[in-house]
């Protein structure tokens, strides 16, 4: 069956390279698109995606980490005396605007953390820099792939922060916030400070609690003790971040719009290709039918055509989308394809050729073997 089915796609070379570029675009699409939103998606819970560990307390009406009220510190005595809370680490997330010596500006998202712990940040720090470098006056944290957007600049120039005069004390790699934005790092009091928040104003705490109970009844207990506030296991709250900026902002529906248009144009590719094929060949096919071949024979021998352009276009289209992949990495948009998401991309594909030869089969099985001596 295979033999033959190869036969048959190596005999129509145009064709079968049509339905195989269209299997090929579908898989790249679909991957670009995807790969894309999974950045996007990660980029709106970097937060609380990066520490998710801990227990977060914002205020009682927050559902998206990109948009916290600020808490009395005040609130941070109250969790300690909660039972089964540990330790309680005030955070603040906050905008500043940043100008640098050549004239060049930009909107930074600072994140204060407090030293020494330094709970709640500095995540995918560069190799060469180290936490308590931030403990120098006026130090920043900047990433790496923000260097263009800072006017190429690079670790230990100064540069002001609303109007405060800071020095690029060590970088990150990779690191974006809601809307691709520039995050930085520095400790909680120089937060404060630059961006003008009371000393008595914390953006959120991270809470860890006692090893001898579990994370939902220390959830339940602050729920119960403080009603300001809100208490939510790191991921629940990644998950309504993302799930509360989907809804607001249409990205879900634009992205699973080009996602769907992808499956439309390798399925209809596919077909019409698969179908015009099978026209051209409808005597070989008769002949077969002629001869013995059952529709069922002849189901499995278009299919498996279909299923080989499928496997080849699939292999062709990963390897683009990895080009892709690796190409805007050298950008800063940073993503990885979980391994159950490459399993889907390939059972897409496999679907969309399948039901592409449908076409073809309708026609072939429809055929009367006699139909093909005639003149």
């Amino acid at each position: 069956m295979f033999r033959i089915a190869l036969k048959f796609l190596r005999f129509d070379r145009p064709k079968t390279l049509g339905a195989l570029f269209g299997c090929i675009i579908s898989v790249f699409l679909i991957g670009q698109q995807c790969g894309i939103f999974i950045f996007l998606t990660r980029a709106i819970s970097c937060y609380v995606r990066n520490n998710d560990q801990y227990i977060w307390i914002t205020d009682a009406q927050t559902t998206n980490a990109n948009a916290l009220v600020p808490l009395d510190m005040r609130i941070s005595r109250e969790l300690a005396s909660v039972k089964g809370v540990s330790k309680v680490y005030p955070i603040v997330i906050a905008g500043a605007s940043a100008k640098f010596a050549d004239g060049t500006v930009g909107n930074l998202s600072l994140f204060g953390v407090q030293p020494p712990e330094f709970v709640g940040g500095l995540w995918n720090l560069d190799a060469d820099t180290k936490a308590k470098d931030l403990l120098q006056d006026g130090a920043v944290f900047t990433d790496y792939f923000d260097r263009k957007l800072f006017g190429d600049a690079v670790r230990g120039e100064y540069f002001e922060l609303n109007g405060n005069k800071v020095f690029i004390a060590g970088n990150t790699k990779g690191n974006r916030s809601f809307g691709g934005g520039a995050i930085g790092f520095t400790t909680i009091e120089r937060a404060r400070a630059i961006t003008k928040l009371s000393n008595n104003k914390a953006s959120a705490f991270l809470v860890t609690w006692q090893p001898d109970l579990p994370q939902s009844e220390v959830i339940a207990n602050i729920k119960a003790s403080i009603s300001s506030v809100n208490a939510w296991n790191g991921k629940d709250l990644t998950q309504s971040t993302i799930i509360t900026v989907l809804k607001s902002s249409g990205i879900a529906i634009s992205f699973g719009t080009l996602i769907f248009f992808a499956l439309i144009v390798g399925f209809v590719i596919i077909g019409l290709t698969l179908y015009s094929s099978a026209i051209d060949r409808i005597k070989d096919y008769g002949t077969l039918k002629a001869i013995g071949a059952t529709n069922g024979y002849v189901r499995k021998l278009i299919i498996t055509q279909a299923l080989i352009v499928a496997v080849v276009g699939f292999v062709i289209g990963t390897a683009l989308v990895e080009g892709f992949r690796n190409g805007i990495a050298k950008a800063g948009t940073l993503f990885d394809y979980p391994l159950w998401l490459r399993f889907v991309f390939f059972g897409i594909t496999i679907f969309i050729a399948v039901m592409g030869s449908m076409f073809a089969i309708k026609r072939i099985v429809s055929l009367e073997p006699a139909q093909v001596f005639r003149g």
